[in-house]
């Protein structure tokens, strides 16, 4: 039988997970204001694993809360978001190079393949939104599984939560064709580690660039309201213009 301890900690996990794919989905947006206590009431759970959920998602920068506030999901500032991607991009052109030598033929074409998938979803109209970031997720996870390293797979699992965050912000699926994702795998697939190194700095680079833009009227509420916020509704327009098919992560 497990012990009191044990089932806490089974609770805080669904209660994480449960949160977390609800940002991921957008239907808890940046900026939102969410409550533990309304949380726990939702899932049935006491307010002690919800908190130690909390907990976990503010440690992994998805949620901030601030006294008499309240917890919202975060509002990052530029230099979160320079900083996050500089981390990824030291982690996942090292990916690259691995990924160059120790991936199998077989691997190599699933991965091929699996390029092909997401930009097909992206261009589609009707693509769901986190169906596209799971997809997504898992053309980056199974880079870094196949160079046959833990722990940097490990390490580029766990930055990939913020920018998952930040990668509909803003923009629509509005039928555009892409060949993103199949390019940079057609270099890939090769036995050039640096020609593939230089690939996915690139793939990064672009991608942080995206977001910067993506997120510009975000960066302007969070200086506008300094170290605090309001627990009212936060919201923003969001130009249309801003809504491209080039901003493809």
């Amino acid at each position: 039988m497990k012990d009191r301890s044990s089932g806490a900690s089974d609770l805080a996990g669904e209660a994480y997970v449960i949160i977390r794919e609800r940002i991921l989905r957008g239907e808890v947006a940046i900026g939102q204001v969410i409550s533990r206590r309304k949380i726990a009431a939702e899932l049935g759970m006491s307010f002690l694993p919800v908190s130690e959920a909390f907990l976990r998602l503010e440690f992994e920068g998805l949620l901030e809360s601030r006294p008499r506030a309240g917890t919202r999901v975060r509002i990052p500032s530029r230099e979160d978001v320079r900083g996050h991607y500089l981390v990824r991009e030291a982690l996942e052109v090292e990916a690259a190079r691995l990924f160059t030598e120790m991936a199998t033929p077989e691997e190599r074409s699933e991965l091929l393949k699996l390029g092909v998938r997401v930009d097909v979803m992206r261009s589609q109209t009707e693509t769901n939104r986190f169906y596209y970031l799971n997809l997504h997720e898992k053309l980056h996870r199974r880079i870094s599984e196949c160079t046959r390293c833990p722990a940097l797979c490990d390490a580029i699992e766990r930055t990939r939560a913020l920018s998952s965050t930040w990668l509909c912000v803003g923009r629509a699926f509005n039928g555009t064709p892409s060949r993103r994702h199949q390019d940079l795998m057609e270099v890939l697939v090769g036995m050039d580690r640096e020609a593939s190194a230089a690939a996915m700095r690139d793939h990064v680079i672009t991608s942080m660039q995206q977001a910067l833009e993506r997120l510009e009227p975000y960066f302007r509420a969070r200086k506008a309201q300094g170290k605090t916020y309001s627990r009212k509704q936060f919201s923003i327009e969001l130009p249309a213009a801003k809504v491209s098919a080039s901003s493809e992560p």
